[in-house]
């Protein structure tokens, strides 16, 4: 038979197993550092020396600085995350409603001037709710 064949079974499925496991490991900790630098630069609350601090350790000793990092401020990354999520959940919603909501600005000026001239609204009422539209 051809060498081939047995090529299969001088790789044992432990082994196997731990190169999967330090795939996975490798994966898990590059998520991490992107996560990371991602935090530093979301962070309004830190300098830029401080940031570039941050980069800087987390570019020259990467595993020590990403340890540190979720240790010395792990908590508040993930407080930066929800909060950030919440501004994009309200950004989405006020899109929706404003979209829901229908009519651009000149078709509401033309509903206004329609009603001004039936004499639903007088002048004054008019001029109001124009200014409220433009602004």
């Amino acid at each position: 038979m051809d060498g081939s064949v047995y090529l299969a079974y001088d790789y044992p499925v432990l082994g196997a197993f731990w190169t999967v496991m330090w795939i996975f490991l490798w994966v898990l900790w590059l998520i991490l550092l992107f996560r990371i630098i991602v935090d530093v630069f979301r962070d309004h609350e830190m300098n830029g020396w401080v940031k570039a601090a941050w980069l800087l350790f987390l570019i020259l000793i990467p595993f020590l600085g990403v340890l540190v990092y979720v240790i010395a401020r792990g908590k508040s990354m993930g407080k930066r995350e929800v909060e950030h999520a919440q501004q994009q959940q309200e950004a989405f919603n006020a899109y929706i409603r404003d979209t829901a909501k229908g009519g651009s600005t000149g078709e509401e000026l033309t509903r206004l001037s329609q009603l001004k001239e039936k004499g639903d609204l007088s002048e004054e009422e008019f001029q109001k709710a124009k200014e409220k539209l433009l602004h």
